[in-house]
């Protein structure tokens, strides 16, 4: 959901852009993209290596929206390198600086040169992309590495702090790995544990520690959590265990497990999707809960090494007779 304040900044945008395109005078770069820059703040222009934070609107020429920075709740971040292409605005930013605004005309035309087939019908031929464009911060690549560091320690901290409380507060007796992986066996099982290689045919719920599940192959467990898995077929998934099909956490688990077992695993996020995260439901550093049922396991032929005993000869030591000449000390007259 946008909130209010976005949307009015959207909306005043869309106005700023249908005003400049009546009103302004365009120049244009040498690949042939026509721009405006609504503003000349003092400092220094975007160097190439430097690191912009900027908002962007991208529409049609007929104010249709195609992306909003705005509405995302997140502005662009990316490191400025040379132009490879008319639409990467990277012509545009060395022309800005901190706290610029500018409006920029991509011709359709030179985008989809070479792949016609996929111009979408919202971008006819002769037609313009619009991005309306503010550059929030300016950064050198030592200053940005410095603040991603900072961030992600921070993180880090907060997800060992946020795994702690969750285990503590669980009160399960959860056993922990060198790795960090937590498991607790919810259900034993004396059957046999699979091999790396073998086949694990597993159910499974998994939630973030706050309890939003974010996935499942239980249909009823699906419905009941709100998920929209259309055409999804709720069965045991079916896993090469220890093949990095699935996340780490998971390969670890599943050798530990015994066929019908049960376990709760509490997955820190570097063996699950770490600083990467995955969409908006684990962002970066987000550990993972999951309630795994190991259903069945189908083994393939292991080859066991064979160990060849090396046969050992043993040496008759030859004695050798050494004979030592000693000469008498002379005598004493």
């Amino acid at each position: 959901m946008i909130n209010y304040r976005s949307f009015l900044v959207l909306v005043l945008s869309l106005v700023l852009l249908n005003k400049a395109n009546a009103q302004v005078t365009f120049e244009h770069t040498p690949k042939g993209a026509s721009y405006h820059i609504f503003t000349a703040n003092p400092g220094d222009k975007i160097k190439l290596s430097n690191v912009i934070t900027f908002n962007v609107i991208q529409k049609t020429e007929k104010d249709s929206v195609l992306y909003s920075s705005y509405q995302s709740g997140r502005p662009v971040k990316l490191q400025v390198q040379a132009s490879q292409n008319i639409a990467d605005l990277m012509e545009i930013f060395p022309l800005l600086a901190s706290k610029d605004s500018a409006i920029v005309k991509v011709p359709s035309d030179s985008v989809f040169v070479g792949h016609e087939e996929q111009r979408p019908p919202f971008l006819p031929k002769g037609s313009s992309i619009v991005f309306l464009l503010k550059v929030e911060r300016v950064q050198t690549i030592d200053e940005a590495i410095a603040e991603r560091n900072t961030a992600m320690e921070a993180m880090k901290s907060a997800e060992a702090l946020a795994l702690t409380k969750y285990v503590t507060e669980s009160k399960q007796a959860y056993k922990t790995t060198t790795s960090g992986l937590k498991y607790f066996i919810t259900k034993p099982s004396i059957k046999r544990k699979p091999l790396k290689g073998d086949t694990a045919y597993v159910n499974y719920v998994g939630h973030t520690l706050n309890g939003k599940v974010f996935d499942s192959s239980i249909e009823a467990v699906a419905k009941s959590a709100g998920l929209q898995q259309p055409g999804r077929t709720y069965e045991p998934i079916k896993v090469a265990v220890g093949e990095g099909q699935v996340i780490k956490g998971w390969d670890e688990a599943l050798l530990l497990l015994n066929e019908g077992s049960k376990a709760s695993l509490v997955i820190p996020s570097a063996l699950a999707y770490g600083e990467r995260g995955a969409g908006e439901d684990i962002p970066a550093f987000t550990p993972l809960v999951f309630e795994l049922e190991l259903v069945k396991v189908k083994a393939v032929p292991h080859v066991v090494p064979k160990t060849t005993a090396k046969k050992t000869t043993a040496k008759k030591a030859t004695a050798k007779t050494t004979t030592v000449k000693t000469t008498a000390a002379p005598k004493k007259k």
